[in-house]
C-alpha cells in the first residue's frame, strides 16, 4: 500500500509524489518517483516543489520522470485498507486463566480442567 507521506519542505502539507536524493561525489541531485520506503537521507517532495526544484551552482539535476502527478488510490490500496479493517475487527480469544489446564486434545477440540475439578 502506498503511504501518505507529506512533502519534506517546511510548512508544506501536500502529499509527496517524488523523492529527491543527492549524490555528493558527482554533485548531482536526482529527482525520481516517490520511493516505496522513506529513507533518512532522501527528501519527499510534492508536485509543486518537485517541479520548481533547482540545484546549487555547479550541480546537475537529473529528473527520472518529466512530470510528477499524484495518481490517487489504486485497487491495491483499497484492498490493503480492507485487509487492515478486517484485521482490526477480528475477535481474539481471551487467554485461559492460570487455574485451567488442558488435559486432552482431539482435532480442534480441547478438554480443559480447572483447579476445582
Amino acid at each position: 500500500m502506498r503511504s501518505v507521506r507529506q512533502c519534506s519542505r517546511t510548512a508544506c502539507t501536500r502529499a509527496a509524489v517524488a523523492t529527491l536524493t543527492y549524490v555528493y561525489a558527482d554533485s548531482t541531485a536526482v529527482l525520481g518517483p516517490l520511493a516505496h520506503l522513506a529513507e533518512p537521507h532522501s527528501y519527499d517532495l510534492c508536485a509543486d516543489h518537485a517541479e520548481r526544484l533547482t540545484a546549487p551552482r555547479g550541480w546537475e539535476v537529473v529528473r527520472l520522470t518529466p512530470a510528477f502527478l499524484d495518481a490517487g488510490p489504486t485497487p491495491d490500496d483499497l484492498s490493503a485498507l480492507a485487509d487492515a479493517v478486517r484485521e482490526a475487527g477480528r475477535v481474539r480469544p481471551a487467554p485461559e486463566p492460570p487455574s485451567v489446564t488442558e488435559t486432552a486434545r482431539r482435532g480442534h477440540l480441547r478438554v480443559l480442567r480447572g483447579e476445582d475439578d
